[in-house]
């Protein structure tokens, strides 16, 4: 690369241009060329004769449609803009934002009067940062070192902190004068209120809306003068609702409803310092997409907490954003933009043969195309039922400006220069039951609108800025209860997209959190469309399904809990898949939740129309209910054959449960007047941890399942400690039957106590754990819920439970919970479904099958007790050995039992495979649903053939 010979001294270069008063067009060229000799660079014409990637006077046409040029450009560095002396610096870079993608989005955007230079970052994901400094000042070593790295250097001028973190720091102030007013007993919704108004004023100055930094000098004579900071603030507000004069500045109309209501807090010299402080941070910068959430966690005090936990952040809401809104969008735009190349071709062509005429129609049919889509654009809808702090809403929008500004600038190189922006934040709609997310959501939209505008170079309208968005409704998104006596369905707002992240409120918490009344009426509005004992997320599923069947909606993409899988949350999968189709879905996702870590499903959805599936980022002819790909085990059904067996275990409602030394105590203890021990209702308690660690030698007070007071009081001991612990706890719930049968469990399972009757042993597994592992369990024993229990003694059956067959399956077939992602085991969907070689209760008498599998299970049994207690072992190391280390470390004795387990089932299926262990898990699926369906529409003598599936 060839250098200039000639150089200057930085001294020389500031003698020079000091006292030069021409034009800039007079004058540019030569200043840059200066410029280069002074830093030892080469000049354009020297480093590309061709004006290919380094050149003066870069043609670039604006978003706005009118041609022009960038003074200076180099590719993947910078682009230039000069003005003359003393002329607005601003401007020239508000061209440049025009410029910027049709110069290939450099990473520095620089202007320059001659006497002031101004290097503005312009790097992915960072907020932006601007060097500046005078001619003056030009000598100093780091001004020679920025415009050094402009050259050789670029990535040395990135900000070394991104949007998150700024946002975070951001976030973080605010959290702190949240904390010192709710501590000084300012209501919350006033402080909340005034809270939004002022995020709103520092971000309003960092963007120009409000002049010359007004709201952060207001702040520093607040700090000299605190007894005035309230009225100045609601003089500041006031012309901000109205438009008007604040001090010497004149502060345009913003409207909105943001400042309808005026209610200044009155702060504190060190609450003032706290927001002088915050003030100094780059509020251009922050990131609407999170800025809502850490926001509204700043000033909710049951949630602060989560302040440092981490969110969900623009990429993860782009996952649902872009397949659901955005891939129906470009592709339309695709089809529109092939045709306008058409029409832009032939107009050149009409052109440059001088058919003018010609020219002209092809101009007014390319403009009635481009200005079509763009009204298509202006018309899109999107919902966010349950829309909390807005984060959804704002990357729609910014995705949707994104795609029209692509179609403006396309307008603009090709000779349309009228088109402007018509996106705007009205088309968003949102449901909000929480009046001050509602306020948050609608100033955290117009943020990212407005953010959008000005860093695309876009003329932001200024008599309002703002517009009232009524779209953003107060509103329950399930339940229409204004009148008490006829609760009725919700009605959601026509839509062509709805997207969201609904509440994650688990079934079995619905009236702890929601209340019963509620409850009641939501289970009567939607019954017969979502099971009751589903999560609260899966009525806004059914009712987003519901709205694309009536044609209210096109398509909808929803977050859920993964355990939408299975269960009784399928259902709501499933009917979607009877009146549309899934079309994209994320079946197993880490996320967050309010600060902590869970594992959820996205699910997109629609009428049946898109043809294009994708399950976990990949292309799939389809996606399942159980949003899998392959084998449809949505279609197995419940087995007659295997009902009464299989039953969750007892629920105690309150701490009827005791340690084993105090259970002793009350069995050592006299007969009772009743003449009977307390070993009537002292029983040994598991719950899963006894199973997948070790029994903690913990028993429990049982009065059965219908035991009157009277008799139960007769049992002295055991009585008085439920008395005393837990009567106070029952006379608490919400239930009616609870309270009033307090001394009774509240679901003592009576099927599954008779089941279990004359049974010297019954096999456990708890229903939530790492690994699928059964064990023998004495009669004695009274099973918690969190365990499932089988009432069979036999060790053929123990076998079957335990082979690589049901476990295979119970991990298809079951749902997961928690952020550990454990499977869960559920007595119906998943044992009830499930087809044993033999139907339960028909195993043909001394077949050796049976009993090589029964061998097999008693073999496996025996070597675990050996290793979970052998002889002379320690406490310590006793407390080491669970069930749960076992089948971690998986030794090579125990993976040899269950492959002679495995391979013994593997003989009663009738299935040949020489190693059940190399046999894929969709085979053998394939294999069990098609027993399945053959059981489910035979009678109960079905023939050895239908019996065995095919093997292959």
């Amino acid at each position: 690369m060839q250098r200039s010979a000639s150089v200057l001294t930085p001294q020389e270069f500031i003698a020079k241009w000091s006292d030069v008063t021409l034009k800039e067009t007079a004058a540019y060229q030569e200043h840059f060329i200066d410029l280069c000799r002074m830093l030892g660079q080469p000049t354009p014409a020297e480093a590309d004769a061709h004006g290919a990637w380094f050149t003066f006077q870069k043609g670039a046409t604006k978003t706005t449609g009118d041609p022009g040029f960038a003074d200076v450009w180099m590719r993947g560095h910078f682009a230039w803009e000069y003005k003359g002396k003393h002329k607005d610096l601003n401007a020239a870079y508000q061209q440049l934002l025009q410029y910027r993608e049709a110069l290939e989005n450099p990473p520095l955007l620089v202007v320059s009067d001659f006497e002031r230079f101004e290097i503005h970052t312009n790097f992915t994901n960072t907020p932006k940062q601007v060097y500046r400094f005078t001619l003056a000042e030009l000598d100093r070593a780091e001004n020679l070192a920025i415009l050094r790295a402009l050259f050789t250097e670029p990535e040395r001028l990135r900000p070394a902190r991104t949007v998150e973190s700024v946002t975070e720091e951001a976030a973080e102030r605010f959290a702190r004068l949240a904390l010192a007013l709710q501590d000084r007993g300012v209501e919350s919704h006033q402080a909340a209120h005034f809270l939004v108004q002022v995020l709103f004023c520092l971000f309003a100055e960092d963007v120009g809306l409000l002049p010359n930094k007004v709201f952060s000098r207001l702040l520093e004579f607040a700090r000299r003068r605190p007894d005035l900071f309230a009225p100045k603030v609601e003089e500041l507000f006031a012309a901000m609702r109205d438009g008007g004069v604040v001090g010497f500045e004149e502060i345009p109309r913003f409207d909105g409803g943001l400042f309808a209501e005026i209610a200044v807090v009155p702060l504190t010299p060190e609450e003032i310092a706290t927001l002088a402080e915050a003030a100094q941070l780059d509020w251009a910068s922050i990131e609407p997409a999170i800025i809502g959430t850490l926001f509204e966690r700043s000033l909710d005090p049951a949630r602060r907490a989560q302040l440092g936990a981490h969110y969900t952040g623009r990429a993860d809401i782009e996952r649902v954003v872009e397949p659901v809104v955005m891939t129906p969008l470009r592709r339309r735009w695709a089809e529109v933009r092939a045709r306008a190349e058409q029409i832009a071709a032939a107009r050149r062509a009409a052109q440059e043969r001088g058919d003018y005429r010609a020219r002209r129609r092809r101009e007014e049919e390319l403009a009635k195309l481009l200005f079509g889509f763009q009204e298509e654009l202006a018309a899109v809808r999107i919902l966010d039922p349950a829309c909390g702090s807005g984060n959804f809403l704002y990357v729609a929008l910014a995705k949707l400006k994104d795609l029209e500004k692509e179609v403006v600038a396309f307008g603009a190189a090709n000779g349309l220069s009228q088109m402007l922006p018509r996106v705007v934040p009205t088309q968003l709609y949102g449901l909000e039951i929480n009046a001050y997310a509602r306020e948050l959501t609608q100033a955290i939209v117009w943020i990212g609108y407005l953010q959008w505008m000005t860093a695309n170079g876009f003329q932001v309208t200024r008599d309002p800025v703002l517009a009232p968005m009524e779209t953003i409704r107060l509103q329950d998104a399930l339940l229409d209860r204004t009148d008490p006596a006829g609760p009725r369905e919700a009605e959601w707002p026509r839509a062509d997209f709805i997207i969201g992240n609904p509440p994650f409120l688990g079934g079995k918490r619905l009236r702890t959190e929601l209340g019963d009344a509620y409850v009641d009426d939501l289970f009567a509005v939607y019954a017969g469309r979502v099971p009751r004992e589903a999560d609260l997320c899966c009525y806004f599923f059914e009712k987003a399904r519901a709205e694309i069947a009536a044609g209210r909606a096109k398509r909808a993409g929803l977050l859920a809990t993964n355990s939408i899988r299975g269960g009784a949350n399928r259902r709501v999968l499933e009917r979607i898949k009877q009146s549309g189709d899934i079309f994209m879905a994320w079946d197993d996702e880490p996320w967050v939740l309010d600060g902590a870590a869970v594992r959820i499903s996205i699910v997109g959805f629609d009428d049946g129309s898109e043809q294009e599936r994708a399950l976990d980022g990949l292309p799939v002819a389809t996606i399942n209910a159980d949003l899998t790909a392959s084998i449809d085990i949505t279609k197995a059904r419940r087995l007659p054959e295997n009902a009464g067996i299989a039953f969750m275990g007892d629920t105690k409602g309150g701490p009827f449960d005791i340690p084993g030394d105090l259970a002793r105590k009350m069995l050592a203890a006299p007969l009772n007047p009743n003449g009977r021990s307390n070993s009537d209702v002292v029983r040994p308690w598991v719950n899963g941890l006894d199973v997948v660690r070790r029994p903690r030698d913990m028993w429990i007070i049982d009065f059965g399942v219908d035991m009157p007071l009277e008799q139960a009081a007769l049992y002295e001991l055991p009585f008085e400690h439920v008395e005393r612990h837990v009567l106070p706890v029952r006379q608490k719930n919400n239930r009616q039957s609870y309270r009033e049968r307090w001394w009774l469990h509240v679901e003592p399972r009576p099927g599954m106590r008779q089941a279990l009757a004359g049974l010297s042993r019954f096999i456990g597994t708890a229903r939530v754990a790492t690994h699928r592992i059964f064990v023998w369990l004495d009669s004695r024993t009274l099973p918690d819920s969190q365990i499932i229990v089988f009432a069979r003694e036999d060790d053929y059956f123990f076998g079957v439970l335990h082979s690589r067959a049901h476990e295979v399956w119970a991990l298809r077939m079951g749902t997961w919970l928690g952020a550990g992602n454990d499977p869960r085991y559920t007595p119906t969907t998943t044992f009830e479904t499930f087809p044993f070689p033999w139907p339960p209760g028909q195993e043909p008498v001394d077949d050796p099958r049976v009993e090589a599998i029964a061998a097999a299970a008693r073999e496996l049994h025996c070597l675990r007790e050996r290793w979970l207690n052998p002889e002379g072992a320690s406490e310590a190391e006793l407390k080491r050995r669970t069930l749960t280390t076992l089948y971690n470390q998986r030794p090579a004795w125990l993976v040899q039992a269950h492959a002679r387990l495995d391979r013994a089932v593997w003989a009663a299926y009738g299935w040949d495979d020489p190693d059940p262990a190399t046999v894929d898990a969709e085979t053998i699926l394939a294999r069990l649903l098609a027993l399945n369906l053959a059981r489910a529409g035979a009678t109960a003598g079905t023939s050895e053939s239908a019996r065995v599936p095919p093997t292959r």
